[in-house]
Parts: C-alpha cells; structure tokens; sequence
C-alpha cells in the first residue's frame, strides 16, 4: 500500500482558501462603504480610523487562525535565522533593474487590457497619505510589507516549502500573492516581487528579509510616483530605450549573482 507524506498546513488549496478568506473579510466592510461613499459623496471608505480597525482585525484574525491551523512554533512559521544585510543592496539593484522592464511589460498588459480610470484613481488613493509624504510611506513602505509577508512569505510559504519542492513553493505563492491584490495592471509587478521574495525566503530563513525587501520595493514604487518628473530628467532615463534595457539586464544579472553571493543558503546549513 503506497505511504503518503505528510501534508502541513497550508497546501495549495488551504492556501488559496487563506488568501479568499482574507479578501472576504476586508470586502464585507469595504463594499457597503464604498456604495455608500458612491451615493453621497462620503469618505467613510478611506476613514483613517476604519482602515487601522480593519486592517488590524483581520490581519490578527488570519495570523490567529493560519498559526491555529499550522500548529507550528511561531518561529518556525517565521523564522528569523541570522543574515548577511549585504544582501539588501542587490536588492535594491535588482528592483531597479526589474521596474525598468516591467515598464515594458505594463505598457503591452495596457494595450491589450486598457486600465479604466477609477483603477488610476484608486492606486494614486494607494500612495496618498492621511499625514502627506511620511504618511503614505508609513502606509505603502511599512504596514502593508509586514501585513502581506507574516501572511504569503510566513504562514503560506512555511507550508509550502514543507508539502512541495522549492520551485513550486516560490512559484505559486508568487501566484497568490499577485492575484491578492485583484487586477491584471499590477499583476506582473506583485508576481515578479513574490518570486524575489520567496527565493529569498529560500536562501536566509528570515523572514525580516523578506519584509525588507518587501519595504525597499514600495519605497521605490512611492518615489517614482510622488518624484515621477525630476526621476525621469535624469541622464540615465534620457537614454534610449534599448540602451536603457540593456543596462537594466546587465544589473539584473549581477544583482542575481550578488544575491546569491550574500545570502545564507538555509537549506543545506539548517537542514535537520
């Protein structure tokens, strides 16, 4: 009779049910504000006091519930094993090299799916803070990279990267990391940021990494909206295109190496 491994929570579809589970919660409370904001020109939907309330309650309720189910030590759900902080500085290149191709991509998602205008004003809503610039780093650069990676590079990718091969568990928890955030504009950004992400979840076990990295992608994000005209005067985006993706894939590709170089592979130094 054939012996079957063990399945740790979550499995791909208590992962998926984790993520819809989350969403749920957020739109029962989001929906009927946002009908009501439509009808009489209110604000309850981006109400400060809502969004903390909201945020934090399901946030807990989720990492209550998943931690319940997975019936793992907290810090092996998220580890934090020592690290290289090297390795942030080819993070931070690889982004930068990654937002200039995904420019590329995002025009041709744009042409084949034109982005409505409320899309717009909804993301440009993303990086308005409540209290200016600091406000929406606070928001965008420091909540939601801790909220979104206690979740998919925590309680998901733990019980991923036990069930299934390494590849399998970067790649479909980059798959519903990019389908968590609901539109198709932003998912070859969220999906290339969550293969990062896992890969280096892989290499240091330590889950602060991955919110770092997390945070840097975001902060990068933020200034390129809010400094998008003095960015762009720059020399080095006065260069054609071409030349500008060849530099791009040049940094990419020691970025990646450099990564590698500076990451603890956990896998062969914490192996039981």
């Amino acid at each position: 009779m054939e012996n079957y491994r063990q399945k740790y929570y979550p499995t791909i579809l208590q992962g998926i049910h984790l993520v819809i589970l989350y969403i749920f919660i957020q739109t029962v409370v989001d929906f009927p504000l946002a009908l009501i904001d439509y009808y009489k020109g209110t604000e309850y939907l981006y109400n400060p006091i809502k969004k903390i309330a909201l945020g934090v309650g399901s946030v807990v309720f989720i990492l209550w519930y998943g931690i319940r189910k997975a019936k793992a030590p907290v810090l092996e759900i998220f580890p934090v094993k020592r690290f290289n902080p090297l390795v942030l500085i080819p993070v931070v290149t690889f982004l930068w090299g990654t937002h200039n191709y995904l420019d590329v991509v995002n025009e041709w998602v744009a042409k084949m799916i034109p982005a409505p205008l409320w899309f717009w004003e909804l993301f440009n809503k993303i990086f308005e803070g409540d209290y200016g610039f600091m406000g929406a780093f606070l928001k965008v650069a420091v909540i939601a990279p801790i909220v979104e990676e206690l979740i998919f590079r925590g309680l998901i990718f733990n019980g991923f990267r036990k069930n299934y091969n390494a590849f399998v568990a970067v790649i479909i928890s980059a798959l519903l990391f990019a389908l968590f955030h609901l539109n198709p504009w932003q998912f070859p950004a969220t999906f290339v940021l969550g293969i990062l992400l896992g890969w280096l979840m892989l290499r240091t076990n330590n889950i602060f990494v991955a919110i770092l990295g997390h945070s840097i992608n975001n902060t990068l994000v933020l200034l390129t909206v809010t400094y998008w005209q003095p960015i762009h005067e720059h020399s080095i985006y006065l260069l054609e295109r071409n030349k500008l993706l060849l530099l791009s894939g040049l940094i990419l590709l020691l970025s990646v190496i450099l990564i590698y170089a500076t990451s603890i592979p956990w896998l062969r130094r914490n192996r039981k």
